[in-house]
Formats: C-alpha cells, sequence, structure tokens
C-alpha cells in the first residue's frame, strides 16, 4: 500500500532531454518531522495517508506513490555570475504534479532525496537544518504574503550526512508552482537547442500565463510577464527585510515565486549592504543588490529567449532591451507601493517616495531594527505617546523626530480614520520573522537534543506573523547583538 497522492503529470511528458528518470534513494528508518495539514487539503492529499508508515515511505523515498513519474529536472546556470552548462536536479526528485481545489498545477518534489544524474560529486541527500530552515522561511514567507515555494512534510532519515562534521538527514517534500527556472532556459539555448527551447517556452505558457498563448507575439508576452512577475517578487523581498542569499540563475524561478532557500535570512538593523551568506563573499547578493541581481538574471532569460522573439537577431535584441527595460518602474512602482502601504498612507502623493527613503536612510544610520521599527509606526501613526519606545530602536533617538513631525503633517493631510490606519498598517507590518537566532535556536535543538518543541513553537509564531498572541512574546523583542551571523547552502 502506498499514499494516495492524486498525480496528473504534464512536465515528464516533454522530450527526455528534459529530465532523467531516478527513482528516490531508501531512508534507513524515517521519521515524521512535520506535516502540513493545511497543504495538504488545498492540494486534495489525504494528510491522515500521509502520516501513516506507508505515507512516511512516501516522503522518505523509501516508496514510490502510484501516479508518481520521479525525475530530476535539467537546468543551466549562472552562478555568482559564472556560466555552469549543465546543472540539474542534484539532491532534488520531482515525484510529480498535483492539481489543488483552487485548479492549479503544482509539482511535489523531494529535496534530499539521493543522487541522481545531476549530483556531480554530491551525494544527494540533505541534513536535517537546512531542511528546518527551508520549512521555517517558507511557510513563514506564505504567511508573510510573499509567493514562494511551500512545505508538505519534514522527515529525518535515521541516517547521517558528511558536511563540516556528521550530521542527522533529512528529506523535505517541496511544493511550487513549477520548478522550471531561467536556468533551464539557458540549459537549451546553450546547446542551441531551438525547438527545446521552444517546447519549454511553450509548455511555461500553458502553465503559468496562458493569456500569453492570444498574444500577438506569445514569446515575447511571456518575457514581459515574467520580468513583472520577478519585479514584484523581489520587492516583496525588500518589503519584508529577505534576503534570498544566492541569486543564482538556476535559483530564479520563472513562475515568479521565491525558491531555494539556502543561506537565506531575513534583514535585523536596517543596511542595503547586508550579506549573511557564507559563499557570497564580495556581496554580489547583498539585501540593497537584489533588485539590480534579478534584473541581471532577467537579461540572462531574454537572451536564452532571442531566437524565439524575431528570425532577426537584431530585431529580437531590441525586443528583449524594450521588454526589459519595464523592469526599474515595475518594481519601483510595487516596492513603493509598498512602503507607502507600511507607513499607512492610501493615496499616491509626490513626496511619497523620499518620505520612505528618508525615513531608510535614518533607520541605516542608526542601526535602528527592520521589523521593530516599522512595527512601531503602527501605533504611532494613531498615538503620538508611542513614539517613546519607536525612538529607542535608534542609535539617536532625535533623528527619528524630525521625520516624524513629517510624516504626521503627510498623515494630516490625507485625513482618514485612525483607527483604520493603525489597523490597516499591522495588516502589512508583521510583528516578527523568523529571526536568525531564533531559527538557529530551533535547528540546534532539532539536531544536537533531538527536541523538535522549539522548532514548533517557532513555525507557529511565523506562520501568524501579523498577530500579537501572549504565548509568542518572546518572539517579538529585538535580537541579541551578532557579530559575523553567516548562513550556509547545506550541500
Amino acid at each position: 500500500m502506498t499514499a494516495a497522492i492524486p498525480f496528473d503529470n504534464s512536465y515528464v511528458r516533454l522530450p527526455p532531454s528534459f529530465y532523467a528518470k531516478v527513482n528516490p534513494a531508501p531512508a534507513r528508518a524515517p521519521q515524521l518531522i512535520k506535516l502540513n495539514h493545511t497543504l495538504a487539503d488545498e492540494l486534495r492529499i489525504d494528510a491522515r495517508a500521509l502520516a501513516t508508515p506507508a505515507g512516511i515511505d512516501a516522503l522518505s523515498g523509501n516508496a514510490v506513490p502510484e501516479g508518481a513519474e520521479p525525475i530530476a529536472t535539467a537546468y543551466a546556470g549562472h552562478q555568482f555570475g559564472s556560466f555552469v552548462p549543465r546543472l540539474g536536479d542534484g539532491r532534488a526528485i520531482l515525484l510529480g504534479e498535483v492539481i489543488g481545489r483552487d485548479g492549479a498545477r503544482r509539482d511535489v518534489q523531494l529535496k534530499g532525496s539521493g543522487r541522481t544524474p545531476f549530483s556531480r560529486n554530491g551525494d544527494g541527500r540533505a541534513a536535517l537544518g537546512p531542511v528546518l530552515r527551508e520549512y521555517l522561511v517558507s511557510e513563514a514567507m506564505a504567511a508573510l504574503g510573499v509567493p514562494t515555494t511551500r512545505a508538505l512534510a519534514a522527515v529525518t532519515t535515521g541516517e547521517t550526512v558528511a558536511r563540516e562534521r556528521p550530521l542527522p538527514g533529512a528529506v523535505l517534500t517541496r511544493v511550487a508552482k513549477s520548478h522550471i527556472r531561467v536556468g533551464t532556459f539557458q540549459f537549451f539555448a546553450a546547446r542551441g537547442d531551438v525547438e527545446g527551447l521552444r517546447t519549454l517556452a511553450d509548455h511555461v505558457i500553458a502553465r503559468h500565463y496562458p493569456g500569453a498563448a492570444s498574444a500577438a507575439a506569445p514569446y515575447r508576452a511571456l518575457l514581459e510577464e515574467v520580468i513583472g512577475r520577478q519585479a514584484r517578487l523581489v520587492a516583496r523581498w525588500l518589503l519584508v527585510g529577505f534576503i534570498h542569499g544566492v541569486m543564482n540563475t538556476d535559483n530564479m524561478s520563472v513562475a515568479g515565486e521565491t525558491i531555494d532557500y539556502g543561506p537565506c535570512a531575513f534583514m535585523d538593523a536596517y543596511d542595503p549592504a547586508t550579506v549573511f551568506s557564507s559563499i557570497d563573499e564580495h556581496g554580489r547578493y547583498a539585501y540593497g543588490n537584489q533588485p539590480m541581481i534579478a534584473h541581471w538574471n532577467l537579461t540572462r532569460f531574454a537572451e536564452s529567449l532571442l531566437p524565439l522573439l524575431a528570425p532577426d537577431q537584431e530585431q529580437a535584441v531590441a525586443l528583449a532591451r524594450e521588454a526589459l527595460a519595464s523592469f526599474p518602474q515595475t518594481f519601483n512602482d510595487a516596492y513603493v507601493d509598498g512602503l507607502r502601504a507600511k507607513l499607512g498612507l492610501f493615496e499616491t502623493r509626490a513626496g511619497d517616495a523620499a518620505l520612505a527613503q528618508d525615513l531608510l536612510d535614518l533607520m541605516a544610520a542608526n542601526r535602528a531594527d527592520f521589523t521593530l521599527a516599522f512595527r512601531g509606526l503602527c501605533g504611532a501613526a494613531r498615538n503620538v505617546e508611542a513614539d517613546t519606545a519607536l525612538r529607542l530602536l535608534f542609535g539617536d533617538p532625535s533623528a527619528y523626530d524630525g521625520w516624524a513631525s513629517r510624516w504626521r503633517q503627510r498623515l494630516a493631510e490625507e485625513g482618514g480614520d485612525g483607527a483604520a490606519r493603525e489597523a490597516a498598517m499591522r495588516r502589512v507590518n508583521p510583528a516578527l520573522i523568523p529571526r536568525n537566532h531564533l531559527v538557529e535556536a530551533a535547528i540546534e535543538a532539532a539536531v544536537e537534543r533531538r527536541d523538535f518543541s522549539v522548532f514548533e513553537a517557532l513555525l507557529d509564531a511565523v506562520t501568524t506573523p501579523f498577530e500579537e498572541r501572549p504565548e509568542h512574546r518572546a518572539f517579538y523583542d529585538a535580537p541579541p547583538p551578532a557579530q559575523g551571523y553567516r548562513t550556509f547552502c547545506g550541500t
């Protein structure tokens, strides 16, 4: 008996050059850590069946569920600016696709499920820490309203993996609109396989951008849609202080979701130069660089599409450049609109962007906590007495005062009910995020003591980020001083 998952697979029907057929490697003694019952229900998957021994076998790779057609997908990618023509799923296996209650098709993938033909020198496994990090952060991002892959389940394997030291192994079951990346297009473009490129583009249009199919120029419409979706996604990252950490082209989903939570982290004190990734030695993927890097990655996407945009190379390049030129404005509109909402401004007026930027500059100069400062503004928008605590977030409390006076003048000019404004601000300014020290504490408890209670409590908190609940009081405070914090990819 195997777990009942209603698979309806499409990617495996593409030509064999798109993937390699491979079964997950079995785990010695799998145990369920966490199962996302709500997500399972959305996908029309019986969570109770997944929690049985047969279900855990499916989640760990010990059994291939009925209807699954396991594959590792092929892709290329620019990694820190250097092109690698063949990457692919080296430690992930796509079991298949399901159609959820909303009618949307989603991939179900096992991450850490063993070697594939794309593993190169890797073991294809995942350690427990990175699995828990991705579960926590991806579910937090979903709760924050940021498009993202989701975590359906996590299991331990009963085995160890060799990293800096032996670590407990685990497998994450990840759900995505698809796992097609900019690097997937680069894989075919680098080989001069125009028919493969066209087949992939047609598949992406049918699956993610059906409106493009009826456009006068479908592939240009695809490019424009992906650019717009990525611009708005990165704006959402910045609005919650998220740093992806490894924005390679093989980590950029053409579906417009955040994907591949390796050395990711959330910023505490606001600083556009913040970098956490241990492998980002020169700050290429720093917080403030993310819009620029997204534009760079999308340029590589446009280059891959050139053979489909026009028969003439010069004309194709001109069309690509025209599409790419829309990115800065699309990003800026989404970002400034988001900042306006965070400041409680319901109307669009000249000077709003400058007002928001002036606050960010003050926060950077005074090491103010990004999340706490914007959350503090919620109460301050209604009651000036809330300034007392808010000012203390700034190294020089008086630095806040002049800006606050201008902000209140802007609020007064707009008018409106103070309680309604505060409530609206609390819906976009989270009370908490999965702060780095909290995530590390959850991972340490699980890895060192097999204690998952810390993980469970933090997960409960970060999946209700806009609420303030007494049982989560410890998660709302500013983090302890930390120097040199680094995150790792876990491969």
